[in-house]
């Protein structure tokens, strides 16, 4: 008898969704609520009951509307969209509500108001594939409204829907330039640009006791990541609710508004520990980074501080790549100044040369332009400036200097405590010949960022100059077990050499020299230090070799006195250090044949 009471017919049926809800409950669960129930009251409705849909169910997230035809739940889509997007120029991007729709026609079963059928099941699976302020179609719906309304439609071929038992045809709906829909496009596009949950890592260890080493490296890993400028990290008690649970990275990308998932296991046996991490496209479900990290210490606490670093400094860099690809995708002819500035500090990452630091400077300028605001694009452009003088590719020295610390002036006025700006305005002063001053700054960008690889570099090249070699290699192998695929890898380990070569080290500094030239074959100064080590340890063939090749490299280094100008701080060194370099560079250099002047 209850079956007589269900009511079948066909229907379009629009299923919708805010992107991100959950991130903006958690951002400001009031305000979230108070600009919803305004937009329902002022918008929403009043489009359905123009375009005669029934509201039949609302969640906290997301609506079900039915409507008698295909055409009257695409104009109402369509007006929503295009009103969604006009309201949401004022908002900021990460308080904004936008919507996915999903439009099917189908068979559906009425029961007491409410709708059911495979009819409202695909008009739910296909809302996900759009992105936010877009909508999707069936190919029913698309069939319903041919010729009735012109719509900018992409064919997404045949989807797999989760629990629909045969393939879909889907299309996208382009709205007069307001949103995409694509298999391409990421679910989450509404999402911050740096937003992540780090997920409970798992303890493979085979004793639960070993839990609390497994939650504090993720625990700890959270807090390093949301110190990455402009990061947005879900905090630890959401992320801790998925621990012990199977899930999908891309059900945790809709449901938290975040691009990114980082996941990872622990193992412990007697001393040996070892760290696996993934970061995961939650757009895809694609494993976008990979690392293992082995430990052979006794200390627990040591070890979740060097596996924590590596992760949360190698994370830095792998996401500002991947946010750039994805601007870059997403956006080639209309960039905006974050999509700008996370492609120049992407080419920063690469090793330093002409090209890659034009390129760099290049999209920092455009991004300036844009928004004079950006802290992270001054930092980035003052960063290129000062790295081409250290590596002797400026052509205009004295000025480049003077660029990059007004622009990292102005980036630490709108950013004081980003550690970054530090870092760089620590390079700028040690090329300055501020060796000090120098050491603070970085000292500085360490207390803001415990894992900023380059701070650490930097610091112990500038001890160099001040004649404390030991804790050059203290600093930079920190800098080389945090980044140990850095592109200032090699400079790290030239500076590693002369350290040795000063302590009187040889062959640890001919070691060191050599690793570099593996990591950076155009990098003059190995050379140098090089054919002053073989020199000293008596191998004068060597040393000459090494000589004739870093000059057709630097042909500017003609003698001693024109590396000192090209080196501003070798003009500066204290007195122990202008002892050591006297005793190790020079005559090393010129037992190798380099003239004084």
């Amino acid at each position: 008898m209850a079956e007589e009471r269900l009511e079948r017919r066909l229907a379009a049926i629009l299923a919708a969704d805010i992107a991100g809800y959950s991130r903006l409950m958690g951002v400001d669960e009031e305000g979230t609520l108070a600009a919803l129930k305004g937009l329902r009251k002022s918008l929403i409705d009043p489009k359905i009951a123009e375009h005669r849909g029934r509201m039949v169910k609302t969640t906290g997230d997301g609506a079900l509307v039915e409507f008698a035809s295909a055409v009257d739940a695409v104009r109402c889509a369509l007006q929503i969209q295009r009103a969604m997007a006009q309201h949401n120029a004022t908002v900021p991007e990460d308080r904004r509500i936008e919507f996915r729709i999903g439009i099917n026609v189908g068979d559906i079963i009425i029961d007491e108001g409410d709708i059911y059928g495979d009819g409202v099941n695909v008009a739910a699976r296909i809302e996900t594939l759009a992105t936010p302020g877009s909508i999707c179609l069936s190919d029913n719906a698309l069939q319903q409204i041919k010729g009735k309304l012109a719509l900018d439609v992409s064919d997404m071929g045949e989807q797999q829907l989760k629990n629909i038992a045969q393939p879909v045809r889907v299309h996208s709906v382009r709205i007069d330039g307001v949103g995409t829909t694509s298999t391409e496009a990421h679910p989450t596009g509404g999402a911050p640009r740096l937003s992540m949950i780090v997920l409970p890592f798992a303890n493979l260890s085979g004793d639960p006791a070993q839990d609390y080493f497994a939650d504090g490296i993720t625990e700890d890993i959270t807090t390093d990541l949301s110190r990455i400028p402009d990061s947005f990290v879900i905090a630890r008690n959401t992320a801790f609710t998925f621990k012990g649970k199977t899930v999908d990275a891309k059900q945790i990308g809709h449901e938290l508004g975040v691009r990114y998932v980082l996941e990872g296991s622990v193992r412990r046996a007697g001393i040996r520990v070892r760290a696996n991490a993934q970061l995961i496209d939650t757009r895809n479900g694609a494993h976008l980074w990979a690392e293992r990290f082995d430990c052979d210490r006794s200390d627990l606490m040591d070890v979740q501080d060097e596996i924590v670093g590596r992760i949360a400094s190698a994370l830095g860099v792998q996401l500002i790549d991947a946010e750039s690809k994805r601007a870059m995708r997403e956006r080639p002819t209309n960039p905006d100044a974050v999509d700008l500035t996370m492609q120049g500090w992407a080419s920063l990452n690469r090793p330093p040369t002409q090209e890659s630091l034009a390129d760099a400077r290049r999209l920092f300028e455009r991004a300036i332009a844009l928004d004079a605001t950006t802290a992270s694009a001054l930092v980035g452009l003052a960063c290129g400036l000062v790295r081409a003088v250290n590596s002797v590719l400026s052509s205009s020295l004295d000025a480049d200097l003077a660029r990059a610390h007004t622009l990292v002036g102005k980036a630490l006025a709108i950013a004081p405590e980003n550690a970054r700006a530090h870092w760089v305005l620590g390079t700028v002063l040690r090329s300055e010949r501020k060796l000090e001053q120098a050491v603070a700054a970085f000292e500085a960008a360490i207390t803001l960022d415990r894992n900023l690889a380059p701070a650490y570099g930097s610091l112990g090249d500038v001890v160099t100059f001040l004649g404390r070699p030991d804790e050059t290699i203290r600093y930079n192998h920190q800098a080389i077990r945090l980044s140990p695929r850095d592109p200032m890898l090699a400079n790290w380990q030239f500076d590693i050499g002369m350290a040795h070569g000063a302590l009187g080290n040889l062959d640890d500094a001919i070691e060191a020299f050599l690793r570099a030239r593996n990591n950076n074959p155009e990098l003059p100064f190995v050379g140098f230090g090089l054919a002053a080590a073989y020199a000293l340890a008596g191998n004068l063939d060597l040393a000459r070799i090494e000589l004739a090749a870093a000059q057709k490299i630097a042909p500017w280094a003609t003698s001693a006195a024109k590396i000192k100008e090209a080196v501003p701080p070798l003009q500066s060194l204290s007195p122990k250090a202008r002892e050591m370099a006297e005793k190790f560079l020079w005559t090393g250099l010129r037992l190798a044949g380099l003239p004084d002047h």
